[in-house]
Protein backbone atom coordinates (compact mmCIF):
# COMPACT_ATOMS: atom_id res chain seq x y z
CA UNK A 1 0.00 0.00 0.00
CA UNK A 2 1.22 3.50 -0.84
CA UNK A 3 0.82 5.63 2.27
CA UNK A 4 1.29 8.80 0.19
CA UNK A 5 4.13 10.06 2.37
CA UNK A 6 6.59 10.95 -0.38
CA UNK A 7 7.81 14.50 0.14
CA UNK A 8 6.48 14.73 3.70
CA UNK A 9 8.91 15.88 6.38
CA UNK A 10 8.69 13.74 9.49
CA UNK A 11 10.30 14.26 12.89
CA UNK A 12 10.48 11.17 15.11
CA UNK A 13 11.80 11.99 18.56
CA UNK A 14 13.84 9.24 20.18
CA UNK A 15 14.34 7.37 16.92
CA UNK A 16 17.69 5.66 17.46
CA UNK A 17 16.33 2.37 18.85
CA UNK A 18 13.26 0.28 19.48
CA UNK A 19 9.85 1.54 18.42
CA UNK A 20 11.21 4.94 17.39
CA UNK A 21 13.79 3.42 15.05
CA UNK A 22 11.18 1.13 13.56
CA UNK A 23 8.84 4.09 12.95
CA UNK A 24 11.62 6.12 11.32
CA UNK A 25 12.61 3.13 9.16
CA UNK A 26 9.03 2.55 8.02
CA UNK A 27 8.41 6.23 7.20
CA UNK A 28 11.71 6.46 5.31
CA UNK A 29 10.77 3.35 3.36
CA UNK A 30 7.58 5.13 2.31
CA UNK A 31 9.62 7.95 0.80
CA UNK A 32 9.28 10.50 3.59
CA UNK A 33 12.16 12.72 4.64
CA UNK A 34 12.81 11.70 8.24
CA UNK A 35 14.65 13.62 10.94
CA UNK A 36 16.43 11.10 13.16
CA UNK A 37 16.78 12.14 16.79
CA UNK A 38 18.74 10.75 19.70
CA UNK A 39 20.75 12.09 22.60
CA UNK A 40 24.18 11.75 20.97
CA UNK A 41 25.69 12.13 17.51
CA UNK A 42 27.03 8.57 17.64
CA UNK A 43 23.62 7.04 18.35
CA UNK A 44 22.02 9.08 15.59
CA UNK A 45 24.72 8.06 13.12
CA UNK A 46 24.27 4.38 14.02
CA UNK A 47 20.51 4.65 13.48
CA UNK A 48 20.96 6.32 10.10
CA UNK A 49 23.35 3.54 9.03
CA UNK A 50 20.82 0.91 10.13
CA UNK A 51 18.00 2.55 8.17
CA UNK A 52 20.13 2.92 5.04
CA UNK A 53 20.93 -0.79 5.11
CA UNK A 54 17.21 -1.39 4.54
CA UNK A 55 16.50 1.66 2.37
CA UNK A 56 19.72 2.82 0.68
CA UNK A 57 18.13 5.92 -0.82
CA UNK A 58 16.39 6.99 2.40
CA UNK A 59 16.12 10.75 2.93
CA UNK A 60 17.47 11.17 6.46
CA UNK A 61 18.59 14.16 8.50
CA UNK A 62 20.43 13.90 11.81
CA UNK A 63 19.46 15.90 14.87
CA UNK A 64 21.13 14.99 18.15
CA UNK A 65 19.71 16.46 21.32
CA UNK A 66 17.72 15.73 24.46
CA UNK A 67 14.14 16.92 23.97
CA UNK A 68 13.57 17.06 27.72
CA UNK A 69 15.60 20.29 27.48
CA UNK A 70 13.44 23.19 26.22
CA UNK A 71 16.47 24.84 24.61
CA UNK A 72 17.01 21.76 22.44
CA UNK A 73 13.35 21.90 21.37
CA UNK A 74 13.69 25.56 20.40
CA UNK A 75 16.90 24.86 18.48
CA UNK A 76 15.12 22.09 16.57
CA UNK A 77 12.30 24.42 15.55
CA UNK A 78 14.82 27.03 14.44
CA UNK A 79 16.55 24.51 12.20
CA UNK A 80 13.48 22.68 10.88
CA UNK A 81 10.78 25.26 10.24
CA UNK A 82 8.25 22.96 8.57
CA UNK A 83 7.32 19.56 9.93
CA UNK A 84 4.45 17.68 8.31
CA UNK A 85 4.41 14.68 10.64
CA UNK A 86 5.51 14.93 14.28
CA UNK A 87 5.88 11.64 16.14
CA UNK A 88 6.36 12.26 19.85
CA UNK A 89 8.05 8.99 20.70
CA UNK A 90 10.93 9.83 23.03
CA UNK A 91 10.42 8.37 26.47
CA UNK A 92 11.96 6.68 29.44
CA UNK A 93 10.82 4.31 32.15
CA UNK A 94 12.07 2.74 35.35
CA UNK A 95 10.75 0.21 37.81
CA UNK A 96 10.47 1.76 41.28
CA UNK A 97 7.96 1.43 44.16
CA UNK A 98 5.66 4.41 44.58
CA UNK A 99 6.84 5.24 48.11
CA UNK A 100 10.43 5.46 46.87
CA UNK A 101 9.67 7.91 44.06
CA UNK A 102 11.08 11.35 44.81
CA UNK A 103 9.96 14.69 43.42
CA UNK A 104 13.09 14.58 41.25
CA UNK A 105 12.03 11.19 39.85
CA UNK A 106 8.62 12.56 38.95
CA UNK A 107 10.02 15.77 37.45
CA UNK A 108 12.57 13.90 35.34
CA UNK A 109 10.13 11.45 33.77
CA UNK A 110 7.49 14.14 33.15
CA UNK A 111 10.06 16.36 31.42
CA UNK A 112 11.04 13.54 29.06
CA UNK A 113 7.78 11.71 28.47
CA UNK A 114 5.34 14.61 28.55
CA UNK A 115 6.94 18.04 28.20
CA UNK A 116 9.06 17.01 25.20
CA UNK A 117 5.94 16.27 23.14
CA UNK A 118 4.03 19.23 24.57
CA UNK A 119 6.75 21.68 23.59
CA UNK A 120 7.31 20.22 20.12
CA UNK A 121 3.57 20.21 19.45
CA UNK A 122 3.22 23.80 20.61
CA UNK A 123 5.89 24.86 18.12
CA UNK A 124 4.78 22.83 15.11
CA UNK A 125 0.98 22.71 15.37
CA UNK A 126 0.47 26.36 14.28
CA UNK A 127 2.32 25.77 11.00
CA UNK A 128 0.28 22.65 10.33
CA UNK A 129 -2.90 24.61 10.94
CA UNK A 130 -1.77 27.37 8.57
CA UNK A 131 -1.04 24.82 5.84
CA UNK A 132 -4.26 22.93 6.65
CA UNK A 133 -2.44 19.60 6.83
CA UNK A 134 -0.37 17.80 9.40
CA UNK A 135 -0.13 14.85 11.74
CA UNK A 136 0.85 14.79 15.40
CA UNK A 137 1.17 11.34 16.93
CA UNK A 138 1.95 10.60 20.56
CA UNK A 139 3.45 7.19 21.29
CA UNK A 140 1.74 6.50 24.60
CA UNK A 141 1.21 3.03 26.09
CA UNK A 142 -1.40 0.66 27.42
CA UNK A 143 0.18 1.61 30.75
CA UNK A 144 -1.63 4.92 30.36
CA UNK A 145 -4.92 3.02 30.65
CA UNK A 146 -3.84 0.29 33.05
CA UNK A 147 -1.36 1.99 35.39
CA UNK A 148 1.35 -0.53 36.33
CA UNK A 149 1.87 -0.68 40.09
CA UNK A 150 5.60 -1.23 39.63
CA UNK A 151 6.05 2.06 37.73
CA UNK A 152 3.15 4.36 38.52
CA UNK A 153 5.10 7.46 37.46
CA UNK A 154 5.55 6.03 33.95
CA UNK A 155 1.86 5.16 33.63
CA UNK A 156 0.82 8.65 34.75
CA UNK A 157 2.97 10.29 32.06
CA UNK A 158 1.39 8.03 29.44
CA UNK A 159 -2.07 9.04 30.63
CA UNK A 160 -0.99 12.67 30.33
CA UNK A 161 0.00 12.08 26.70
CA UNK A 162 -3.40 10.60 25.87
CA UNK A 163 -5.16 13.57 27.48
CA UNK A 164 -2.97 16.11 25.69
CA UNK A 165 -3.46 14.34 22.38
CA UNK A 166 -7.25 14.47 22.70
CA UNK A 167 -7.17 18.10 23.77
CA UNK A 168 -5.01 19.14 20.82
CA UNK A 169 -7.27 17.22 18.46
CA UNK A 170 -10.12 19.47 19.57
CA UNK A 171 -8.08 22.47 18.40
CA UNK A 172 -7.87 21.00 14.88
CA UNK A 173 -11.63 20.78 14.37
CA UNK A 174 -12.63 21.27 10.73
CA UNK A 175 -9.06 21.21 9.40
CA UNK A 176 -6.79 18.74 7.63
CA UNK A 177 -4.67 18.33 10.75
CA UNK A 178 -5.09 15.34 13.06
CA UNK A 179 -3.72 14.48 16.50
CA UNK A 180 -3.82 10.93 17.77
CA UNK A 181 -2.10 8.72 20.31
CA UNK A 182 -0.90 5.18 19.71
CA UNK A 183 -0.85 2.78 22.66
CA UNK A 184 1.59 -0.11 22.28
CA UNK A 185 1.39 -3.01 24.67
CA UNK A 186 4.34 -5.17 25.71
CA UNK A 187 6.80 -4.72 22.84
CA UNK A 188 10.21 -6.25 22.21
CA UNK A 189 12.09 -2.96 22.42
CA UNK A 190 15.79 -2.56 23.16
CA UNK A 191 15.16 -2.26 26.90
CA UNK A 192 12.85 -5.26 27.01
CA UNK A 193 15.35 -7.31 25.03
CA UNK A 194 18.07 -6.57 27.60
CA UNK A 195 15.71 -7.32 30.48
CA UNK A 196 14.70 -10.67 28.99
CA UNK A 197 18.29 -11.75 28.40
CA UNK A 198 19.33 -10.73 31.91
CA UNK A 199 16.40 -12.63 33.44
CA UNK A 200 17.11 -15.71 31.32
CA UNK A 201 20.76 -15.67 32.42
CA UNK A 202 19.89 -15.22 36.09
CA UNK A 203 17.28 -17.97 36.10
CA UNK A 204 19.05 -20.39 33.77
CA UNK A 205 16.16 -20.34 31.31
CA UNK A 206 15.72 -19.58 27.64
CA UNK A 207 14.35 -16.27 26.35
CA UNK A 208 11.23 -18.14 25.19
CA UNK A 209 10.63 -19.51 28.70
CA UNK A 210 11.02 -16.06 30.26
CA UNK A 211 8.62 -14.57 27.72
CA UNK A 212 6.04 -17.30 28.33
CA UNK A 213 6.29 -16.77 32.09
CA UNK A 214 5.91 -13.00 31.72
CA UNK A 215 2.60 -13.35 29.90
CA UNK A 216 1.33 -16.04 32.26
CA UNK A 217 1.95 -13.91 35.36
CA UNK A 218 2.44 -10.21 34.51
CA UNK A 219 0.19 -9.80 31.43
CA UNK A 220 -2.27 -12.73 31.49
CA UNK A 221 -4.96 -10.66 29.69
CA UNK A 222 -2.84 -10.45 26.53
CA UNK A 223 -4.52 -12.09 23.57
CA UNK A 224 -1.29 -12.07 21.58
CA UNK A 225 0.61 -13.92 24.32
CA UNK A 226 3.94 -12.67 23.04
CA UNK A 227 5.79 -9.39 22.74
CA UNK A 228 4.77 -7.35 19.72
CA UNK A 229 7.56 -6.43 17.37
CA UNK A 230 8.64 -2.83 16.93
CA UNK A 231 7.63 -3.13 13.27
CA UNK A 232 4.07 -4.11 14.18
CA UNK A 233 3.73 -0.87 16.13
CA UNK A 234 5.41 1.13 13.37
CA UNK A 235 2.95 -0.16 10.78
CA UNK A 236 0.04 1.43 12.65
CA UNK A 237 1.95 4.68 13.14
CA UNK A 238 2.73 4.87 9.42
CA UNK A 239 -0.97 4.60 8.61
CA UNK A 240 -1.91 7.27 11.15
CA UNK A 241 0.80 9.52 9.67
CA UNK A 242 -0.63 9.04 6.20
CA UNK A 243 -3.17 11.17 4.34
CA UNK A 244 -5.20 7.95 4.17
CA UNK A 245 -6.04 8.29 7.89
CA UNK A 246 -7.83 11.63 7.48
CA UNK A 247 -10.98 10.47 9.32
CA UNK A 248 -9.04 9.36 12.38
CA UNK A 249 -8.64 12.23 14.84
CA UNK A 250 -8.60 12.47 18.62
CA UNK A 251 -8.27 8.71 18.95
CA UNK A 252 -6.29 6.54 21.34
CA UNK A 253 -5.36 3.66 19.06
CA UNK A 254 -4.28 0.45 20.76
CA UNK A 255 -1.67 -1.88 19.29
CA UNK A 256 -1.45 -3.75 22.57
CA UNK A 257 -2.10 -7.35 21.60
CA UNK A 258 -5.48 -7.17 23.33
CA UNK A 259 -3.96 -6.75 26.79
CA UNK A 260 -6.52 -4.04 27.72
CA UNK A 261 -9.77 -5.86 28.42
CA UNK A 262 -12.09 -3.29 26.92
CA UNK A 263 -14.33 -3.20 23.85
CA UNK A 264 -13.62 0.51 23.18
Amino acid sequence: MDYQLKGKVCLVSGSTAGIGLAIATTLAGEGAKVIINGRTDDRVAEAIDAIRKKTPDAQLVAYAGDFSDPDVVNECEARFRQIDVLVNNVGTYSVKPFNELTDADWQSIIETNFYSGLRLSRLYLPGMMNRNWGRIIFISSESGVQIPVEMIHYGVTKSMQIALSRGLAEVTKGTGVTVNSVLPGPTRSEGVERFMKDMAKQQGKTDAEIEKGFFETARPSSLLQRFATNEEVANLVAYVASPLSSATNGAALRVDGGVVRSMV
